[in-house]
């Protein structure tokens, strides 16, 4: 068949949509961003930021550009973006056929965000409090936590939610606040600083952290993207990775 001869309209059009589940750790605990409705479906309801695409963007364009109308973050330097999966059930959305490309994104420093666009505000929300949600937006930020959870374990995606520079308690405190758990002290850093890659120590550089002794080593992100051996979470050691 020509090109010429298709016939566009031959199918029901739907609406394509980008969701973003943006998470980050505040005051030791894991947060998300959130914003809240100002209109119709749900005005009112919390909700991850988000929107239409237009006809000229992409998906992740469109991801950048709803995220910074809707919370007012512009300059997110530091933001882990990577798409999470689709979301195409024939119900999701009450307006018409929607299909949602959502995106898993993380941020360290995270700036204090506020309501644009047709959202009526915009606020970080402790991950635990973050329910319920509008349209199928808690089962959109279930699947990117539990992402990120799995991807701690074989890739060095924790240092995105660290500062450029980092010590190895701050690092440690994303594996337990991500998976919900306490590690041991030595046996993390001795696999960290077993692993090729992973960090690299800043020449000289320390921070006080509150405690008494020495000043703790500061790190920073090394080349490595993947982590061998994998490090698993304490309830799947001893499984294969």
């Amino acid at each position: 068949m020509e090109v010429a001869d298709y016939d566009k309209h031959a199918y029901e059009p739907f609406a394509v949509t980008v969701d973003l589940a943006v998470l980050t750790l505040r005051a030791g605990a894991l947060h998300v961003l959130l914003v809240e409705r100002g209109q119709e479906p749900y005005a009112g309801h919390l909700a991850l930021p988000g929107g239409f695409v237009q006809p000229a963007e992409s998906a992740e364009t469109a991801a950048r550009r709803e995220l910074a109308e809707e919370t007012g973050l512009f300059d997110v330097s530091g933001l882990h973006l990577e798409q999470l999966r689709t979301y195409s059930e024939p119900d999701r959305d009450p307006r018409m056929r929607v299909v949602s490309v959502a995106f898993a994104a993380l941020l360290p420093d995270a700036p204090e965000p506020h309501g644009g666009s047709d959202a009526a505000d915009a606020r970080w929300v402790p991950y635990s409090a973050a329910r319920p949600l509008a349209f199928d937006h808690d089962r959109i930020l279930a699947d990117a936590h539990e992402r990120v959870g799995a991807k701690l374990e074989y890739s060095c995606l924790a240092t995105a939610f660290c500062p450029a520079e980092f010590t190895l308690g701050e690092l440690q405190q994303v594996y337990e606040t991500v998976w919900g758990t306490t590690l041991d002290r030595p046996n993390f850093r001795r696999k960290v600083l077993a692993t090729p890659g992973f960090v690299e120590q800043v020449p000289g550089a320390a921070r006080l952290t509150g405690g008494r002794g020495k000043p703790a080593a500061l790190y920073r992100a090394g080349p490595a993207t993947a982590l061998h051996p994998p490090l698993l979470r304490p309830s799947r050691e001893g499984r294969p990775a």
